[in-house]
């Protein structure tokens, strides 16, 4: 069996080929990733040796053709996206041709080289925000607020019509909010967790009264696995944390204060963003009936060892932040 992984230099995707490769379920593992915005070959230290590594723009079909002829995966995960809301409302149209037409190439490849499943990881946002009291259901209606959440409901969209007009192999993940090593810190948590390492303000925006449910991203891997190896072909799965990991960012921000003793005065709130959702929930009673899992991770604990992972990796995102600065500034200033 071999085992394709977009975006495998990524967050989310190189958390989830270091869980992979823990397994042994896969003869072969091949990563693509274009290595730009977001992906650094830094993130897959120590597990080069036992994977296939691909540059390639998921959006450039000749090139990742000829990837599919030469490696012909079994399964197929596909992290590889434009993932953030912010940059989504500042340059748009990367958000389409990754997310929607990246996506339709995969698709369509996988489609012609017979892979056996593919598994396309989604994310809660295209549902919209929900209100109190509501946690959406894999069946809610698709809300997305930005683009970068439109583009995904696109993508999410057209992997359906593909296993409805030609029986295409897709299951779809929608996770709520990650965090935990190997984040950019450009997202709140490591955002955070570094500028309080550095003693400098944390930005939040509005009021910090904005709802997440956060998933340790090692649960989301074992989940996103579980789906791939276990999930019917044309379902969707919601992947939430716990129930005690939805909370304000305020709350959030407090709490990251008191792991690393800096005082709260250093959380300083900054212009809202348009369109910024109020509150994400979802339901995820459907993956733990039909496949047995749920989330682990207590946000403490999850917090604890992301704190620790930032605190020891210091080289890794002060490189990081320096070239981020430009985002910073466009985004909250000089924070």
């Amino acid at each position: 069996m071999r085992c394709l992984v977009t975006g495998g230099a990524g967050f989310i995707g190189s958390n989830f080929v270091r869980f992979l490769l823990t397994r042994n379920l896969y003869d072969k593992v091949a990563v693509v990733d274009n290595l730009s915005y977001g992906g650094y070959l830094d993130n897959l230290n120590g597990v080069l040796s036992g994977i296939d590594f691909f540059q390639i723009d998921i959006s450039d079909y000749s090139s990742l053709a000829k990837v599919f002829e030469e490696f012909r995966p079994d399964h197929v995960y596909h992290f590889a996206a434009q993932s953030h809301v912010d940059r989504s409302i500042l340059n748009p149209g990367q958000f389409i041709s990754s997310n929607i037409v990246g996506s339709f190439n995969l698709f369509e490849l996988s489609r012609i080289y017979k892979t056996q499943k593919f598994i396309h990881v989604s994310t809660d946002e295209v549902y919209g925000s929900a209100n109190p009291g509501e946690s959406f259901l894999e069946s809610s209606p698709l809300d997305p607020s930005s683009p970068y959440s439109a583009s995904k409901a696109g993508s999410d969209l057209l992997a359906l019509s593909y296993y409805k007009t030609f029986n295409f192999p897709v299951v779809i993940t929608r996770s709520s909010n990650n965090y935990g090593p190997y984040q950019l810190p450009e997202k709140f948590i490591p955002l955070a967790i570094t500028n309080l390492l550095e003693g400098k303000p944390v930005p939040i925006y509005g009021t910090g009264m904005n709802i997440r449910n956060w998933l340790y991203v090692e649960d989301n891997c074992e989940a996103i696995l579980t789906v791939g190896l276990h999930g019917a072909t044309g379902e969707i799965y919601n992947i939430g944390g716990l129930h005690e990991c939805e909370i304000p960012n305020l709350e959030l921000a407090k709490i990251l204060c008191d792991l690393l003793g800096r005082s709260y005065s250093l959380l300083e709130f900054v212009k809202d963003r348009p369109a910024h959702d109020l509150r994400y929930s979802l339901d995820s009673s459907k993956i733990k009936k039909q496949l047995n899992w749920e989330a682990k991770t207590k946000l403490r604990d999850g917090l604890h060892k992301t704190v620790e992972w930032y605190s020891t990796n210091r080289p890794w995102w002060e490189k990081r932040k320096k070239e981020l600065e430009e985002y910073y500034k466009q985004n909250y200033g000089n924070r």
